[in-house]
């Protein structure tokens, strides 16, 4: 992992299993599918809900400073803390919560390169205990907004030819075939895509045990579709849980300097009254 940009943002599962008692570290697992946690995790892991703790669910929105520092400080988690996330689908709402962590300015947060796919794939030890969690004072810095795009300010970069654009979502989401994955509740009034997006999914960075790709592979799969960090960058998906997974790839292991994750993402531009789309 050391040709990456920023390497120290990656750990590998050995890593997490020499240091997952460490009193300065925190494994923290963050899933869609909460179950998973209960079923087993890392020892010393505690967990965290992507759908109720990492989202302020009235506002359709990140959380608050307030609302960031009561988790971190309910987590036994202090600015000096390095922590570690992983989740399931190959650490797409992990990566979600790296984003926000960076927005607001948590110094040391890695990912557990694989997520929990990978620590299942190599039998490593599970617990159903939980983690004894001393609180803690935490205070965060002001949040950093340079790390996320919203609508408006997106749409007149889009108008005026100024960003890449990558649409992290599958090839039939991408061409308006589907709306969203099979199961999954957050959809649109229409299919397609942002003018000018270029479409990489966001598996296509992953390698088959759920890995990062090499530095050299990432950079020849983004100028492929014409994205080289020439100029800034925004990736979006559904509803910006993918496109984090992607964020992090262009901005912590290319090294790409101005990445933005839409959080919007297409559930709010495919519903926007008169915002332009393309298809096939």
């Amino acid at each position: 992992m050391g040709s990456y940009a920023y390497p120290q943002t990656l750990v590998d599962t050995d890593w997490v299993h020499d240091h997952r008692e460490d009193p300065d570290v925190r494994v923290v697992e963050v899933d869609v599918d909460t179950f998973a946690f209960e079923e087993g995790h890392i020892p010393g892991a505690i967990g965290w809900d992507w759908a109720s703790q990492l989202c302020d669910t009235r506002l359709r929105d990140i959380l608050s400073k307030a609302g960031f520092e009561a988790l971190m400080g309910a987590s036994g988690i202090t600015p000096q803390t390095t922590v570690v996330l992983y989740g399931d689908n190959n650490n797409w709402f992990a990566a979600w919560a790296f984003w926000q962590m960076k927005i607001y300015g948590h110094e040391d947060v890695r990912l557990m390169n694989g997520g929990r796919t990978k620590w299942l794939a190599e039998g490593r030890e599970l617990t159903f205990e939980e983690a004894d969690i001393a609180p803690t004072t935490y205070v965060a810095k002001d949040a950093d907004m340079s790390l996320r795009d919203y609508q408006g300010a997106l749409a007149k970069k889009v108008d005026a030819g100024s960003l890449h654009l990558v649409d992290v979502r599958s090839v039939a989401e991408f061409t308006g075939e589907l709306l969203a994955p099979p199961g999954l509740p957050e959809t649109c009034q229409r299919g397609g895509h942002i003018p000018g997006a270029a479409n990489v999914p966001w598996g296509e960075v992953c390698a088959p045990d759920g890995t990062f790709k090499s530095r050299d592979e990432l950079a020849a799969l983004y100028a492929a579709r014409g994205v080289t960090g020439d100029k800034p960058i925004t990736a979006y998906c559904r509803i910006g849980e993918r496109s984090s997974h992607t964020w992090f790839a262009l901005k912590y292991l290319l090294g790409y300097e101005d990445v933005r994750n839409y959080d919007g993402s297409w559930t709010e531009w495919g519903n926007l009254v008169a915002a332009p789309i393309e298809r096939p």
